[in-house]
């Protein structure tokens, strides 16, 4: 009797191959598909914007830009990235240019209304980028590292903190002043004035933010040479040493993971660990007030910046993140401005002497606030300190969707330019400010004089710009007017002592003289 017939079936290890075929054969269509999408939607654009590609190709290596990597290293080293930069732009007669960073496409760009578009008008297509990694292990999420919501949230809550009453406190600056006065030595011996002015404004920014001054100027090296050391002073060399690391963080971009960085890990550590300190007070403190007010016992409060932080937040990371972002602003921005004008001031002795007329009429007296904003050639001075060495001479935004540029593009660099997601753009300060065409012929001396009639626009970028500009500008121009008042007030001269007299960059995440400021002041 015959067997019935056996069913048959599909064997699944037929099957299974097949079904892997057409997976893979949908994922090629898909990517197909939104590769041809992504470049259809681009192109029409590009075209509904009239936008043209930028002629003007920095690297020659075409695959990972490793000759600009290597060749920006080189400049580094030998304090010449700003001077290059401007060169390039010089070279190319152009005011973008384009380059790429490894797999990263780069534009950089001196056109006012480019910088505009980045900062104000387009302000959401851009981001800070991969600038967090370098910048995070110090500044953690504060105002400086911070974008969308986070950053709204930083800017509200340090705004309130900003006001004049705070950035106007010039008794305390006339306190500091005088400790750092007696540092400056007779019979115009020379003296790097730009050490001096680190220290002073370290010293103000931290009884700014803490009621606490690191007191530096006092534990200056005594006659046998040797500097006094405790915490504050630890903290302030950490401080200095962590900025520096910071810079070569983000010059090195992924290459820093290869790196061995033992000091730059403690300094941040050190840094952590002193705010840290003043953050557990603050927080204490807020709460024994609270208390107190709930109590009925509410008194009349001293303002401390870190309390008023705690006032609004409990979160002790939040609250050092934003101190350590506003204490490098502070710090670095007066001293960076003080000195780049000194070192300019120092070789020219008619713009001293216009100072000191100016001043004449507090009778030797320190000034009030008005008065200060009234000195109007002092204002000049600073202005063009600013304009000829900015503080901070370059910054970058990076698209995180496709956008356009309205300049840049053709050859005369007058058309709109495509700017794809994942670009960065550079702007170079230092080289904008430079501009002929917005600043004269003399465009690259110091001539406060020409601000007697200057009205710039977004070629004028100090501060930044937008809703992201800097909060702390006149906190920096009120210390760094009183302590040039001040000093003008006292000595009839300033000599340069410069081995060169040429402005050299010492450029970290603020930009000042990299071979210090050797002047010799003269009694009058």
């Amino acid at each position: 009797m015959a067997s019935p017939a056996q069913p048959t079936s599909t064997s699944p290890s037929k099957s299974h191959p097949l079904l892997l075929y057409l997976c893979a054969y949908l994922f090629v269509l898909y990517i197909l598909y939104t590769r041809l999408n992504l470049y259809l939607t681009r192109r029409r654009m590009k075209l509904d914007n009239n936008c043209q590609p930028c002629p003007h190709r920095l690297n020659k290596d075409p695959i990972l830009g490793l000759d600009i990597l290597r060749q920006n290293l080189n400049n580094a080293a030998n304090k010449k990235i700003l001077e290059v930069t401007y060169n390039r732009f010089l070279r190319f007669s152009s005011y973008t240019i384009q380059s790429r960073i490894m797999t990263m496409p780069l534009i950089i760009t001196i056109e006012p209304e480019n910088v505009k578009t980045i900062l104000s008008t387009k302000f959401k297509d851009y981001s800070f980028g991969a600038r967090n990694k370098a910048f995070g292990p110090l500044l953690g999420t504060g105002i400086f590292n911070s974008d969308g919501e986070r950053w709204a949230n930083s800017r509200h809550l340090l705004r309130p903190n900003f006001v004049r009453e705070q950035v106007a406190d010039l008794a305390m600056l006339e306190r500091h002043y005088r400790i750092m006065r007696k540092w400056i030595p007779e019979r115009g011996t020379t003296v790097d004035v730009q050490d001096l002015f680190f220290k002073l404004t370290i010293d103000t920014a931290t009884e700014f933010l803490f009621a606490h001054s690191t007191n530096s100027l006092k534990m200056m090296p005594g006659l046998d040479g040797k500097e006094a050391e405790n915490e504050d002073t630890v903290f302030a060399k950490a401080f200095t040493f962590a900025q520096e690391d910071v810079v070569t963080r983000s010059r090195l971009g992924f290459l820093d993971r290869f790196r061995r960085n033992k000091e730059g890990k403690e300094a941040i550590r050190i840094c952590h660990e002193y705010v840290d300190k003043w953050v557990a007070d603050a927080v204490r403190i807020r709460e024994q007030l609270d208390n107190a007010e709930k109590g009925g016992r509410g008194q009349e409060e001293r303002y401390v910046f870190i309390q008023e932080l705690a006032k609004q937040t409990k979160d002790k990371k939040r609250i050092r993140d934003e101190v350590m972002n506003i204490l490098l602003a502070g710090r670095d921005t007066t001293a960076s401005l003080l000195s780049n004008m000194f070192f300019e001031i120092a070789k020219r002795p008619e713009i001293w002497k216009k100072l000191r007329e100016e001043v004449e009429v507090l009778g030797g007296r320190a000034p009030t606030y008005e008065e200060l904003r009234g000195l109007k050639y002092l204002k000049w001075c600073l202005n063009e300190s600013l304009r000829l060495n900015p503080v901070v001479p370059g910054n970058s935004r990076y698209a995180i969707r496709d956008t356009i540029l309205p300049l840049g593009g053709g050859p005369s660099g007058t058309s709109p330019l495509f700017i794809p997601r994942g670009t960065l753009i550079g702007y170079s300060v230092y080289s904008m400010h430079r501009r002929t065409d917005f600043f004269g012929p003399d465009a690259l001396e110091f001539r406060p004089e020409r601000w007697e009639s200057l009205r710039p626009g977004w070629e004028y970028l100090p501060f930044n710009g937008g809703p992201r500009i800097c909060l702390g500008q006149q906190y920096a121009l009120t210390e760094a007017s009183y302590v040039t008042c001040r000093l003008v007030q006292e000595f009839g001269g300033l000599e340069s002592r410069s081995e060169t007299g040429v402005w050299r960059e010492g450029l970290t995440l603020t930009c000042c003289s990299g071979d210090g400021v050797k002047v010799g002041f003269v009694e009058g």
